[in-house]
């Protein structure tokens, strides 16, 4: 079991209109995980970003993924910080 609980943290195109996205992966890393994560840090950006990292980890970028991650590949990040 990870020592203390992961940190999530999304980074978004507040100017692009990206808060609809955000709010839904939030929604959806809340009701699987509660408390189990530490904290979900909102970073409203520009310039067409959507980044979302664990633990300082970047799990997803849309520059280097492209689009916007499923709720299920960043569970799948958070649940491998949890451990067993």
């Amino acid at each position: 079991m990870a020592a203390t609980p992961p940190k999530v943290k999304i980074t978004y195109c507040a100017e692009c209109g990206y808060e609809p996205q955000t709010l839904d992966l939030v929604k959806a890393l809340m009701l699987e995980f509660g408390s189990r994560v530490s904290s979900v840090e909102l970073i409203p950006w520009d310039g067409g970003t959507f980044d979302v990292s664990v633990d300082g980890t970047l799990v997803h970028s849309m520059t280097r993924d492209g689009g916007f991650p499923t709720a299920d590949a960043i569970k799948k990040a958070i649940r491998e910080r949890l451990g067993p």
